[in-house]
């Protein structure tokens, strides 16, 4: 690929925007090339979580608008079609997602960022979702989920202002986990995507299911899906195995402080 790396450590794998140059504006090329990262990925038992994150001064610049403003009719209706489907291999990815947002997110950047499952960034980085200020809104799914990870009026805020904001303004609405220096940005995402990793995977990709039936209005499925995981996973070798070990370590402890 040549808009998009992908490098391994471990059974973590991290994907990087590459088009420095263009802020990592996203091109046709380039939407596919993370399509088909992540979804390769994603059907990869040999990573545990996945990492992204932009080269440059750049997370993702949003849509490359040079590419954008010479679209015919059917071609900017297949892009938006090829969008969800780019969208869609981020956030139903079987594997955790971590963002690590090194600069700017806007638009389709920022989409991309609301896709992922855990997002970290810069002190540099800056959110924004300006499709306002060219007439037009997010076709990305931005609209549903900022609404949904932002609440509803900081996401009017963002959208009808087209507004483009420090990352640190989103830490106390939960949206951003941490925001760190520059240069400790993707050493802590590592790892960070290390320590998931080492987890089971079938826990792991359960609850990120989980967590999605949540959403749902109707906490019902959730809650069915949630007492089924949590059986199979009790009854299967590993789960036997970390909690007889739970209990040995716990009994060992007391004898050493003379508690029965």
């Amino acid at each position: 690929m040549d808009t998009v790396s992908i490098t391994r450590a471990g059974r973590v794998a991290i994907v990087t925007f590459r088009r420095a140059d263009q802020l990592n504006a996203m091109n046709k090329q380039m939407m596919g090339e993370i399509t088909e990262a992540f979804e390769s990925l994603s059907a990869d038992a040999a990573v545990g979580a996945i990492v992204v994150t932009g080269e440059g001064k750049g997370f993702m610049a949003g849509a490359d608008i040079k590419e954008y403003a010479t679209q015919t009719e059917a071609e900017f209706d297949a892009f938006q079609k090829a969008g969800a489907r780019m969208y869609a291999a981020i956030e139903q990815n079987a594997k955790p997602v971590i963002a690590a947002v090194n600069g700017y997110a806007l638009g389709g950047g920022f989409e991309i960022v609301l896709a992922c499952d855990i997002v970290l960034a810069s002190e540099k980085a800056r959110f924004g979702l300006p499709e306002i200020k060219l007439g037009l809104v997010p076709g990305g799914g931005g609209t549903q989920r900022a609404t949904r990870k932002l609440g509803r009026n900081r996401a009017n805020h963002m959208l009808l202002t087209g507004g483009i904001y420090p990352a640190s303004d989103f830490v106390a609405c939960g949206f951003v986990a941490e925001v760190l220096a520059t240069d400790a940005l993707l050493p802590r995402a590592q790892e960070l995507a290390e320590g998931i990793a080492a987890e089971p995977p079938d826990a792991v990709e359960g609850l990120k299911r989980l967590t999605a039936l949540a959403l749902d209005p109707d906490p019902t499925p959730g809650f069915e899906a949630e007492r089924a995981l949590v059986t199979a996973l009790y009854r299967s070798e590993t789960g036997q195995a970390r909690v007889r070990a739970f209990a040995e370590r716990s009994a060992a402890k007391a004898a050493e402080k003379g508690r029965p």
